[in-house]
């Protein structure tokens, strides 16, 4: 019989491409052991696995369980089955997709395999029962896996094992193991469980599965309770069970016996249950494997759905990830984990497409972070050019000196370049070292390999594009807070403006001695208004609700103001022409005294040589049916040029002196339309008109 050395059955089992555990089965087995596995929790984990929930349904609704012919949903088959059979059905399932994960049992007769280790799971489960021990469905499990190691060693050494797997499962198996692989199935069985991050108590259950019963009597219950489940299931059909052979779980005989008795029955239906057809098993096992023809269709559709799902599964992981910096990392350790490869880098190619740079380094490679290659010749570059896998050998081909320095660096007579593409374009590569007998298995992997890039550079692609975005975001945010901080200056400056030439005009009186008047109350106002805009534009406190105010009443107390100021210039004289009855709006002060005030503002402005300025309520007028005041602001100026006015009242820049200008017309357009108003401009060599509908309260709408 052939042997091997130990360490090369350890590197076999690492390269071989052994299943992962399946996250729904460990998901359960959290739950179960949180004391959570409730029906609402178990309908969660199963309606989000589409297998899962198939093989429930088909249970529920099979002859054994549903006798009305209604169909039922996933609710009502939880509910038909109970949660100790749904637990049972889940387990065994995921364990069942599992094993024909491994690679050369496709090719192998299983059913012999499957009858032991579902005897095995439930003897287990029904020993827990009996002990009390808490855990029921961890013991099913460890049951169901304490010969996993079988099908990972048939993975690893087919060639050596092939016969081995056959045999019966006791202590010469052990031996002839040891004797051709150096390694135990118990001993594979631990090391692949403890590789799936499950519990250590399950693993030690596995080890020690063949263990003398005298050297586990203190073992953990887990341990001792597949101890025994093994024992039974291995115990030859037709003759007596040995007395106390339930003494390492302190079980008695009579219970044992009925647990043993029992067994056979549960076996088949759990069977049935996946599919499994146990039926006309030879008594005992044959020497040999049994070859079943292969299906080559079969093959490479099991294959296709494989990695389909671990496509979907990758691209979950990625776009889990919080940023770029992790997400790299994820991309960089999952290609480790996932085809065995050494400590992998990262390279992103340049925004111009000239060059590869590392971004992300594991820690046998920190010098060659930022190290930076050109993309216009060589084998890399071609793999970044024509999206295709590529390996470097050493002493293939011509490489260039990078290339021969990356091969230095990573120590390795083989280097793997895996293009990250999404779409059309190539975002980067990762590159790891690889030993050359690994090149063949590599390149056989090679649609995994692309499907696991596609998945990556999506998701850096994403990552980037939502990076963009938010810096789009952040931009626009400048530029609104730009632009609301100019809008406060700008409007505050009328009021401060105002109450500088009060004070001026209150030191000339102070001055004459000369009795004040209403200054100290135009100066309060100007103050509370000047408060009353920053909190305003800063959104500090809700604005003031609207109230019935009389227009008139607010333009008489402007050109008052303008007029007493020091702020209207000699040359230039301001009127109002205003009904004497009451023109009531809803709106308020503030924000009617900041529209006129910047309208009088930027009219005083244009007129430099003097002139006039007029404000005037037109009275109602009606339009659309709705009845507003109309009211002008006109002054005898040069007019608007038209460049100025077809940008009328957007925020630019104005020819005007000074910072911030430019805004008051636009800040007024908005004031307008806060009062559900309207304002137009009429503008020649004869002067500029604005007229401001402001609409009438309590005004009766009429046919437009």
């Amino acid at each position: 019989m052939k042997s091997v050395h130990p360490d090369d059955i350890r590197n076999r089992l690492l390269v071989a491409r052994l299943p992962a555990m399946p996250q729904i089965l460990i998901k359960l087995i959290e739950l179960c052991q949180a004391d959570e596995a409730g029906m609402s929790e178990l309908a969660k984990l199963i309606a989000n696995d589409a297998g899962m929930t198939s093989r429930v349904l088909r249970v529920a609704n099979s002859a054994a369980y549903q006798r009305s012919g209604r169909k039922l949903g996933l609710l009502q088959a939880l509910a038909t089955l109970g949660s100790d059979l749904v637990k049972s059905l889940l387990i065994s399932e995921s364990v069942f997709q599992t094993f024909n994960g491994f690679p050369h049992t496709g090719s192998t007769d299983l059913r012999a395999f499957w009858k032991h280790s579902l005897t095995a799971a439930v003897m287990a489960r029904d020993l827990a029962k009996t002990t009390h021990y808490l855990q029921v469905e961890e013991a099913y499990l460890a049951g169901l896996l304490h010969d996993v190691g079988r099908l990972a060693l048939l993975a690893a050494a087919p060639d050596i094992y092939g016969l081995n797997f056959q045999m019966a499962d006791d202590a010469g198996l052990c031996a002839a193991e040891h004797k051709s692989l150096q390694i135990s199935h118990a001993e594979a069985g631990a090391w692949l469980i403890d590789r799936w991050d499950m519990d250590s108590f399950l693993a030690d259950a596995v080890l020690y599965h063949h263990e003398d019963p005298a050297r586990v009597t203190s073992a953990h219950p887990l341990i001792r309770l597949v101890h025994l489940a093994h024992l039974l299931s291995d115990h030859p059909p037709g003759t007596p069970l040995p007395a106390d052979i339930g003494a390492v779980c302190e079980i008695s005989d009579a219970d044992i016996l009925e647990i043993y008795q029992g067994c056979e029955a549960q076996v088949m239906l759990e069977a049935d249950h996946l599919g499994i057809d146990l039926s006309n098993l030879p008594a005992a096992p044959p020497v040999a494997a049994v070859p079943v023809a292969a299906n080559p269709a079969h093959q490479r559709l099991t294959e296709e759905i494989r990695n389909r799902a671990l496509s979907t599964e990758l691209g979950q992981v990625f776009a889990r990830q919080k940023d770029s910096t992790q997400l790299l990392e994820s991309v960089r350790q999952n290609a480790r984990m996932l085809f065995d490869l050494d400590d992998p880098v990262v390279f992103l190619v340049s925004s111009d497409g000239r060059t590869l740079t590392a971004a992300s380094v594991g820690e046998q490679r920190q010098r060659m972070m930022d190290f930076s290659m050109s993309l216009a010749s060589g084998a890399i570059a071609e793999a970044v050019a024509t999206k295709h896998l590529v390996f470097l050998e050493r002493g293939r081909g011509s490489l260039n000196l990078v290339e021969e320095q990356l091969l230095r660096a990573f120590n390795t007579p083989c280097l793997l370049c895996l293009p990250l593409v999404a779409g059309h374009r190539s975002l980067g590569l990762l590159i790891a070292g690889a030993e050359a007998w690994r090149v063949a298995e590599l390149q056989r992997q090679q649609k995994l390999l692309l499907s696991f890039s596609n998945q990556a550079a999506s998701a850096l692609q994403a990552a980037a594009q939502e990076h963009g975005e938010m810096d789009q975001r952040i931009a626009t945010l400048k530029e609104e807070h730009l632009i609301n901080a100019r809008k406060i200056v700008h409007e505050a400056s009328n009021p401060l403006a105002i109450i500088k030439n009060y004070l001026g005009v209150l030191d000339d009186k102070l001055a004459r001695q000369e009795p004040l008047g209403s200054e100290m109350t135009i100066l309060n106002e100007e103050i509370d208004r000047v408060g009353s805009i920053i909190k305003e534009f800063a959104r500090v406190t809700p604005p003031v609700p609207d109230t019935v105010i009389d227009v008139n009443q607010v333009v008489n107390d402007i050109v008052r103001l303008f007029r007493e100021s020091q702020f209207l210039p000699q040359a230039v004289q301001i009127s109002a022409l205003l009904p004497d009855e009451p023109s009531h709006i809803l709106g308020s002060t503030g924000v009617v005294k900041q529209i006129f005030v910047n309208l009088i503002k930027n009219s005083i402005e244009a007129l430099p040589k003097g002139g006039r300025i007029e404000v005037i309520n037109n009275g109602t007028i009606q339009r659309g049916g709705v009845a507003y005041f109309s009211l002008l602001v006109k002054d005898s100026g040069p007019g608007l040029p038209d460049d100025v006015m077809a940008k009328l009242f957007s925020p630019v820049r104005s020819t005007k002196t000074g910072d911030n200008r430019g805004l008051g017309l636009s800040i007024v357009h908005g004031l307008v339309q806060k009062l559900q108003g309207n304002i137009t401009c009429k503008s020649s060599a004869l002067g500029t008109s604005f007229e401001i509908l402001l609409l009438a309260r309590r005004a009766k709408s009429v046919a437009s």
